[in-house]
């Protein structure tokens, strides 16, 4: 369960938020309302992907990553340029554990810049911040 304070530093960055499941379930339901939930989605499977160590999972990983949401119109095809999906695709067949870091980079700024500062301002986070400020014990101070 997250504090009244960890949800108020959510608003800091990005990353708190990515960082703590609370307020990742809080971010993911935010971008399913703005029809850009495949942005997590992806950053999600490309951290996920970064820890691999098996040779033939990285190969079964990356083509699973790619399917979902590189190629073209794939089901959760995300936004990225169209040098950085080529870069991709041809690199596809022999996958590295880097060979997602631009298209995720990309994806990370695009949230950070973009859909972030929508999710502070939206019902989904102020909800959550009222949720843990009822939480939050009050304290009595008679000489305030």
């Amino acid at each position: 369960r997250s504090s009244a304070g960890e949800t108020m530093a959510w608003s800091e960055s990005v990353d708190t938020v990515l960082a703590n499941k609370e307020g990742l379930e809080a971010f993911r339901t935010f971008l399913k309302s703005e029809f850009s939930e495949e942005n997590v989605e992806f950053w999600l499977a490309c951290e996920d992907f970064k820890k691999t160590k098996s040779s033939t999972k990285i190969v079964s990983k990356a083509r699973k990553i790619y399917s979902d949401f590189i190629q073209a119109d794939a089901p959760k095809e995300i936004n990225i340029d169209f040098h950085t999906k080529t870069d991709i695709s041809r690199n596809i067949s022999e996958p590295t554990l880097s060979c997602f870091d631009a298209a995720q980079s990309s994806v990370y700024c695009l949230m950070a810049k973009d859909s972030f500062p929508r999710f502070l301002r939206s019902e989904v986070y102020k909800e959550l911040v009222r949720k843990h400020q009822d939480r939050t014990p009050k304290r009595w101070c008679p000489f305030l």
